[in-house]
């Protein structure tokens, strides 16, 4: 490896570790005293039963572990959103576990909390996985019903989603740990199988401090709504246990008894490893993503014995596209190419830039992936469509369109991997979150935004400055610079990673060495849903 390389290598790895110490501090949740509180109550934390229920010998993928970072400062925080979920494995079957955190506002609800949990259920739904609810949870966070409660994405569209999986016969299954108040009640009802735990799990939709306001009637939790009531009484429960752990042992046995379905038929043969180190990948981004580099170098450290066949190898440079194995599984790649490269006139063209011919052949690229049924995976580092006279004369507009309309009408599964820029229409047209893709990754090195940050800071700029000269003040050349400065800290703060994490605008921000794992787990999920549509592009300008 050379110097540049290292330096590569140096500057990525350490925006990872700087992921994982933000991380760690997340997963404390509401801190050690509500996690010391918790256990006192012979309580694990939604961690912690996770981590009990799921096989260890499989990975893992948590989802929105950033949700609400940052966002919710002066209600102190939100953690993870105030809810722990992901995909991973129970008794050999894949899955979605959603548990809520009660460490962190007891459980209750915030805006991001309610976009968290309907990824999840989205998640679970695409790929027709089984899901799990770990419930414990003080209902809606009452001081933001009003982002919470009403609209069509708000609260009630989980139990929406409920009816819809079950009517898709998708498996769901819920085990009441603690408070399941309210709305919230229906949850666990409109699941396959409800367990519960006694002395601690309790289901009703007014808990007894509201009974007593509203009707005059004195109650306790568990005679209101505890576990022998409801598997004893109101038969609204199936089980009821003494310990959490028998519970989460119950949910084992349960997965492990589920039929097998029909698969969607992706091919899958065995894997073989990457010739390239895998660890390579670190060193080929530079820091601050200012250098140009050789995508092919990427996809080298990811596919099965690093071949790759490039498709239109010598047409249409800025994008690569390509037929592959992850994992085994057959994939086509569309990559985003930063080298600067010559076109077939001669001419240079900046990495990294869709132009005409690039956005024609990915086009016709996604069409053929989905006329074979191939998954596609797209790698981002996009600074948008070329602009200019000349881009525009040769209908860079109608040639755009035609990709964005691809990959909006692409029926095989879509993963997304940001690993560089993702900004403008190069977001769209590289299947953005916009565009369904089944999973999106980000890099640490990843930026999200509608521009890049000194020509946005500069837009904003002469707007502001135009705005203060036609109310007649004069702007100086230094204050000029000092507007200049604060926006574009406040833009770039905005383009980071963690800002998008934090909203969910990609799933999670990955190792780049677990690129490949997470491709290949991917894949496996989308594989469980074998309704496939006819692949249709509607109306093209040709």
């Amino acid at each position: 490896m050379d110097i540049t390389a290292n330096k590569n290598e140096d500057a990525m790895k350490l925006a990872w570790s700087e992921v994982q110490q933000k991380f760690n501090q997340i997963k404390l949740g509401g801190g050690k005293k509500s996690i010391d509180k918790q256990h006192e109550r012979n309580k694990l934390t939604a961690r912690e039963r996770i981590d009990y229920l799921i096989d260890k010998e499989k990975p893992f993928i948590e989802i929105a572990g950033f949700a609400g970072y940052e966002m919710y400062e002066n209600e102190g925080g939100c953690p993870a959103g105030g809810t722990v979920g992901g995909v991973g494995y129970i008794s050999g079957r894949q899955c979605i576990i959603v548990a809520n955190d009660q460490t962190v506002k007891a459980g209750a609800w915030f805006p991001i909390t309610r976009k968290k949990n309907l990824r999840l259920q989205e998640i679970a739904m695409e790929n027709h996985l089984p899901i799990i609810y770990l419930v414990d949870s003080a209902g809606v966070y009452l001081p933001m019903q009003d982002e919470i409660f009403p609209d069509k994405e708000h609260f009630g569209r989980i139990f929406r989603n409920n009816a819809k999986m079950s009517a898709m016969g998708i498996t769901q299954i819920a085990a009441v740990m603690g408070a399941c108040v309210a709305g919230g009640a229906y949850l666990p009802i409109m699941s396959d199988e409800t367990l519960m735990v006694e002395n601690n799990g309790s289901i009703f939709l007014a808990g007894p401090y509201l009974v007593k306001a509203a009707i005059g009637e004195d109650m306790d939790t568990e005679t209101l709504g505890g576990a022998v009531t409801h598997t004893e009484i109101s038969g609204i429960a199936d089980y009821k246990f003494k310990t959490e752990q028998e519970c989460l042992d119950q949910i084992k046995k349960i997965m492990s008894k589920l039929g097998d379905s029909p698969k969607a038929g992706f091919d899958r043969i065995d894997a073989v490893a990457p010739k390239k180190n895998q660890k390579e990948i670190y060193g080929i981004i530079s820091e601050g993503n200012t250098k140009p580099y050789n995508v092919v170098d990427i996809i080298e450290c990811i596919v099965d014995h690093s071949e790759f066949e490039q498709f239109k190898q010598d047409y249409g440079k800025t994008i690569v596209c390509g037929y592959t194995r992850i994992d085994g599984w057959a994939v086509g790649i569309v990559a985003n190419q930063r080298l600067i490269v010559k076109n077939k006139k001669g001419e240079m063209q900046l990495g990294g830039v869709i132009y005409n011919d690039s956005a024609d052949k990915a086009a016709r690229f996604i069409m053929n992936c989905n006329q074979k049924k191939i998954p596609l995976v797209f790698l981002q580092d996009v600074t948008g469509f070329m602009v200019g006279s000349r881009s525009e004369h040769a209908g860079i507009i109608k040639d755009g369109a035609k990709l964005v309309n691809a990959v909006a009408n692409s029926v095989v599964p879509k993963i997304t991997i940001i690993i560089g820029n993702s900004y403008g229409a190069g977001n769209y047209a590289m299947c953005g979150k916009a565009y369904d893709p089944r999973f999106i990754y980000a890099w640490p090195s990843a930026k999200i935004a509608v521009m890049g940050g000194e020509q946005a800071a500069k837009t904003l700029l002469q707007i502001q400055v135009a705005t203060l000269k036609a109310k007649g003040k004069i702007v100086e050349p230094e204050e000029e610079k000092k507007l200049l400065a604060t926006i574009i800290e406040r833009y770039q703060k905005q383009t980071m990673v963690y800002y998008a994490a934090a909203r969910l605008w990609v799933d999670a921000i990955i190792d780049p060495a677990d690129t490949r794992m997470l491709i290949s787990e991917a894949i496996a999920a989308a594989n469980h849903n074998n309704k496939i549509e006819e692949f249709k592009t509607g109306v093209l300008q040709v």
